[in-house]
C-alpha cells in the first residue's frame, strides 16, 4: 500500500524537474517578426564583372530586397533567408555559457556567385566587433558550418581561433577525432581555419534538421540531429599580434547564396556541458 504514494511522489518530482528545465528555454525568434535582431548585408554581386562590388554595400538594417523575412512554411513560422545578398542576421544581445537549439531546412533558390555550388549558410557564435569584418559580410566569430554535406564543420571567422583534436595533413581536409592531436585552427596556423566534422549527421535536402550548440567557458560542442560531431577548445581571437579569450558574443545566421529556413531558435543558460554530449560513447 505504501508503493503507490511513493510512485506518485516520484512522478511529481520528475514532472517538477522537467517543468523547471523547460522554463529556462528562451526563444530568440518570437515567431512574428525580427524583433531583437539586426540585419547586415555586404557588397552586392556584380554579374558583369563576376565579383562583389565593394562600392555597393547594403549595410546595417537596410534590407530593401527582403533577404530576411518571416514566413509560414510547413504550418509554422520561420525566418526565411533568401541568400540573394551575402551577409547575416544577428542578435542584438550577447550570450555566454549557453545551449542553443534551432531547426533549419534548405529551400530551392540558389544565387550567384554560388549558383553552381553547395547550398551554404552558417551559425556564427561569439560574434563580436564590426559587421563585415570577414570578406565584408560577417562579424568576427566562431562558425558552426551549415552547408550541404558539411554541417558541423568549424571555420574561424575574421581572426577567431579554436583548438580541435583532429587528424590530417592537408589544408581544409583535417577531420575531427576525439582521440587525435590537439591542433590550432586559424588564418595563421599551418592547418588554416577549417576543421571537418566527424561524421555526417545531416538529413537529406528539404528535410528539417536540428542543430544544437553548447558553449561553456572557452569550450564548444557542435551537435547535429542529436549527434556530437565536434568538440572545440580554447576559443580565442587575434587582436593585432596578441591572442585574447573569446567566450561570449552575438549569434549570427549567414546569408550566403542559398535559400534556407530557420525556426524554433531558442537558448538556455548552462553551468556545464553534459558528459554524454562532451564525451559520447
Amino acid at each position: 500500500m505504501k508503493t503507490k504514494p511513493i510512485l506518485i511522489l516520484c512522478l511529481l518530482l520528475s514532472w517538477s524537474c522537467q517543468t523547471k528545465n523547460s522554463a529556462t528555454w528562451r526563444p530568440l525568434f518570437n515567431g512574428e517578426n525580427l524583433e531583437g535582431w539586426d540585419t547586415y548585408l555586404g557588397p552586392a554581386y556584380d554579374s558583369v564583372s563576376k565579383k562583389m562590388d565593394s562600392t555597393k554595400v547594403v549595410g546595417l538594417n537596410n534590407d530593401i530586397n527582403g533577404v530576411f523575412k518571416v514566413v509560414q512554411i510547413d504550418n509554422r513560422t520561420a525566418v526565411r533567408i533568401s541568400g540573394q545578398n551575402f551577409g547575416g542576421i544577428s542578435t542584438r544581445e550577447e550570450f555566454k555559457n549557453f545551449h542553443l537549439k534551432l531547426e533549419f531546412k534548405w529551400g530551392s533558390l540558389k544565387s550567384n556567385p554560388r549558383k553552381d555550388r553547395k547550398r551554404d549558410s552558417g551559425l556564427l557564435y561569439h560574434a563580436v566587433g564590426a559587421h563585415g569584418a570577414d570578406y565584408g559580410f560577417w562579424m568576427r566569430s566562431q562558425e558552426f558550418q551549415i552547408q550541404e554535406g558539411d554541417c558541423g564543420d568549424y571555420w574561424g571567422v575574421a581572426g577567431a581561433i579554436m583548438d580541435v583534436p583532429a587528424e590530417g595533413s592537408e589544408r581544409e581536409k583535417y577531420v575531427y577525432n576525439a582521440k587525435g592531436k590537439l591542433l590550432t585552427f586559424s588564418e595563421q596556423s599551418a592547418q588554416y581555419r577549417r576543421c571537418n566534422k566527424n561524421s555526417d549527421a545531416e538529413k537529406p535536402s528539404g528535410e528539417w534538421n536540428t542543430v544544437e550548440l553548447y558553449c561553456m567557458g572557452d569550450t564548444a560542442v557542435h551537435v547535429m540531429n542529436g549527434k556530437t560531431v565536434m568538440v572545440l577548445y580554447r576559443s580565442r581571437q587575434l587582436d593585432g599580434d596578441k591572442e585574447t579569450p573569446l567566450k561570449q558574443g552575438k549569434i549570427q545566421l549567414q546569408s550566403e547564396g542559398a535559400e534556407i529556413f530557420y525556426r524554433a531558435i531558442e537558448i538556455q543558460p548552462i553551468s556545464r556541458i553534459p558528459e554524454d554530449i562532451l564525451n559520447p560513447e
